[in-house]
């Protein structure tokens, strides 16, 4: 499981040819490379700690899954508190806290607190524009008078080989808006990003909770 927790959430991407986000319409301002003699495109640099939250859209099942989350780029610390959006019967809501130095996540329970520890086998994948992506696209959220200048990278190499993570971040102070990634083909989840905040408010909440010194090491379902 790569970073988010319940899906991938930096790893897994399909080509992102027309977005639409939360109902917003993309327009575009200029598509394609920059003209000939224009100097080349280089990746913002994405904040390194910040607080918002995310919708992860899991395309295999068709499963939005909404969460607060705390980004520590510095110690490579992830922390995601799934939210409650209504009642819904027989459903379990966790709180994961990813360690990535330790190799470790805490998956725990939100109303009962049991805790479950699992070895983390994937590296560190921080929320950026990674320094070897290809530019894409540039263009404007939303509409006149609102409107948000976002640049579309991807991991595509030459002779149009198909994207496995395509990143939308905003021109100015470089948010993360939007990543898609998929895997094998077939695994495909969406992540969006809003509310964002920079800085920790607070660090403890990279800290596990008492109940997960006594953790058990198989990762729990959240059917009831």
């Amino acid at each position: 499981m790569a970073r988010g927790g319940v899906a991938p959430v930096r790893g897994s991407a399909l080509q992102l040819l027309a977005l639409l986000l939360g109902g917003v319409f993309w327009g575009a301002c200029w598509k394609g490379s920059p003209a000939a003699g224009a100097q080349p495109v280089v990746p913002c640099q994405a904040p390194q700690q910040w607080e918002g939250r995310t919708v992860v859209y899991d395309h295999s099942t068709g499963r939005n899954t909404r969460a607060a989350v705390a980004y520590d780029g510095p110690s490579q610390r992830l922390r995601i508190l799934e939210e409650k959006k209504g009642l819904i019967p027989c459903k379990k809501f966790f709180e994961y806290i990813f360690l990535y130095k330790d190799a470790v996540m805490f998956q725990i329970e939100q109303v009962t607190k049991l805790c479950s520890k699992i070895a983390l086998s994937e590296p560190w994948d921080p929320y950026d524009i990674p320094d070897n992506s290809t530019y894409e696209d540039q263009y404007y959220i939303g509409g006149p008078g609102d409107q948000i200048m976002v640049q579309e990278w991807s991991d595509r190499k030459p002779a149009r080989k198909l994207e496995t993570w395509v990143g939308v971040y905003t021109v100015k102070d470089c948010y993360p808006v939007q990543e898609t990634y998929t895997k094998n083909y077939s695994v495909t989840t969406s992540t969006r990003f809003f509310d964002l905040q920079l800085g920790i408010s607070d660090p403890s909440v990279f800290t596990p909770p008492s109940t997960c010194q006594t953790a058990q090491l198989k990762r729990m379902t959240d059917e009831c």
